[in-house]
């Protein structure tokens, strides 16, 4: 009998499977003195420019920019488009590029897109001196909505054209994304880069299953969450379950069957809900590990995307 509830936990288990795969949420704030080290793209404004309502727009936008005070510094840029000659092409372009730019270090990465799709920049090429920047934004700005596909078309452009900067990108992709099999096989492509091999290797070694805390939550409402380091959520588990199933016999017991019946789809709701539980709480347990190990990596070797840019403003 025994044997066989076990084997029943097991099997009602595999229907509430989480996946074992983690999304980590792995990112790096920019600030203030990063960007002023970084040099500007394009050529100051001649001193007729500046004389101009759209080149004062323009400076603005910058001073804004350079303070991380990003909205303003949007709204001066696009003040500063729609004054501008629209027979000045380059400038044009460039506003629009500190558009994006503004956009993308504010995390608003679907009005990256937006905004590039809708401009001319979609036609810019190695001849943009910007160029390189703006295919780092796209990559990130299409990753981080989920258009998979475009962001590798993105990648691809850029290892063409940028082939160190591709690379350095692609392992990133690995690392923010938290793929340990591929996180294994780079690091036996690029055996000098033993960061790789040690990430991989210390996860691994410390992460929970997500199939055994399901199992074990199974076997023993709350044993899934204390696996996983959840004491107080294990002893609320063990309490409610262990609330409802004595309930439930004792109104069974005295022929009180509706209030059985109803106390017992309360314990099934519970119960399973527990199971399901145990493997979120296993994975979330698995993502805080691998950024934790991961994050420190990405920053010292500077391979967050953002790192990568040349320009600022």
């Amino acid at each position: 009998m025994i044997k066989i509830l076990l084997i029943a936990c097991v099997c009602l288990v595999g229907c509430y499977r989480v996946p074992d795969k983690i999304e980590p949420q792995l990112g790096c704030s920019i600030e203030q003195r990063y960007l002023e080290r970084l040099p500007a793209p394009f050529k100051p404004l001649t001193l007729d420019e500046r004389k101009e309502e759209w080149g004062k727009e323009y400076l603005i936008g910058v001073a804004f920019a350079k303070e991380l005070d990003l909205y303003r510094a949007i709204t001066a840029f696009k003040r500063s488009q729609i004054l501008v000659s629209t027979e000045d092409f380059e400038r044009q372009r460039e506003l629009t590029y500190n558009i994006l730019l503004c956009y993308y270090l504010g995390g608003k990465y679907e009005d990256v897109i937006d905004s590039f799709e809708t401009s001319t920049l979609a036609r810019s090429d190695t001849t943009f001196p910007a160029y390189h920047d703006l295919l780092i934004l796209l990559y990130q700005s299409y990753d981080q909505v989920g258009a998979e596909q475009k962001a590798k078309q993105i990648l691809d452009i850029l290892s063409e054209a940028y082939p160190e900067t591709g690379q350095r990108l692609s392992e990133a992709d690995v690392l923010l994304h938290g793929n340990i099999e591929q996180l294994h096989t780079l690091a036996g492509t690029y055996p000098d880069k033993a960061y790789l091999e040690q990430i991989a290797s210390c996860y691994c070694l410390h992460k929970k299953s997500v199939a055994k805390a399901q199992t074990l939550n199974g076997i023993l409402p709350g044993a899934g969450y204390l696996y996983v380091g959840q004491t107080q959520s294990a002893i609320t588990a063990l309490l409610l379950n262990g609330a409802f199933i004595t309930a439930s016999y004792f109104f069974f017991k005295n022929g009180n069957i509706p209030a059985g019946v109803i106390t017992t789809s309360f314990e099934a709701g519970w119960y399973f809900g527990g199971i399901y539980g145990a493997g979120e709480a296993a994975k979330l347990y698995n993502e805080r590990l691998y950024e934790n190990i991961a994050c420190h990596t990405l920053q010292q070797e500077s391979l967050y995307p953002v790192l990568r840019l040349r320009y600022a403003f």
